[in-house]
């Protein structure tokens, strides 16, 4: 098992690989890359859809409306963006803030993978329909799964999965606000019950090796005759 330095360090080299990433037509329009922000050792960890245009041109998430209201949500459970770990699922902002297309989500799957799987969370809170939907792998919307946790393997762990309002959507909406703060208000009880059991490590199943090319003499001995033998 990494120990927790080594995960950081790892961790490094994602966001290294991340920064320069061209696996997708979005690098041509960013400003930058948004692999996201927090304590690389958090037990709860924030899934949103992709960075707007104030995360791509500072560099990080959740840095407008919609991530002070974060913010305050995490204040009221005794927490702050320190205690935990703040991502998207696209590291780089789609022109006009459109859906993410699914070349650009299959292009960004390993970054999020990676930061899941050393960052270990316990808990991961997705934000809004879109995050919800793909992490879960299913079609159902978030009006029907907000506050409702499950485990599910993401890549290659296991996880508590809490889906959420997106903050955005909380803003100009008071019974989605309300909503939003009675599920945050849960978080503390998940984290309490600390991380699901994780799936076994798939075993590799050597390749069986080769036998060795013997030269024609010793496959085909030779007529007894030939070899002096009677």
């Amino acid at each position: 098992m990494p120990t927790a330095a080594e995960r950081r360090e790892a961790l490094k080299a994602v966001y290294l690989e991340a920064r320069d990433c061209k696996r997708c037509p979005l690098h041509q329009s960013r400003t930058q890359v948004v692999f996201g922000n927090g304590n690389a050792d958090a037990e709860l960890a924030f899934v949103g859809e992709a960075p707007g245009a104030n995360e791509d041109r500072m560099g990080l998430p959740f840095v407008g409306a919609a991530g002070k209201l974060l913010d305050q949500m995490l204040g009221e459970i005794g927490m702050s963006r320190e205690d935990v770990f703040v991502m998207n699922v696209l590291k780089c902002r789609p022109p006009d803030n459109r859906d993410p297309h699914p070349n650009e989500i299959e292009a960004c799957s390993d970054y999020l993978n990676g930061q899941i799987e050393l960052i270990e969370p316990a808990v991961i809170c997705t934000l809004g329909n879109f995050a919800t939907k793909l992490l879960r792998s299913d079609t159902t919307g978030i009006s029907r799964l907000h506050g409702q946790d499950e485990v599910r393997v993401i890549g290659s762990r296991a996880v508590r999965l809490y889906p959420l309002y997106h903050p955005a959507a909380a803003l100009y909406t008071p019974s989605t606000l309300e909503a939003l703060r009675a599920d945050f208000h849960r978080i503390p009880e998940l984290l309490a019950l600390g991380a699901p059991e994780q799936p076994a490590p798939v075993q590799e199943i050597p390749e069986p090796e080769e036998e060795p090319e013997l030269p024609p003499a010793a496959m085909e001995p030779e007529p007894a005759a030939q070899l002096g033998l009677f």
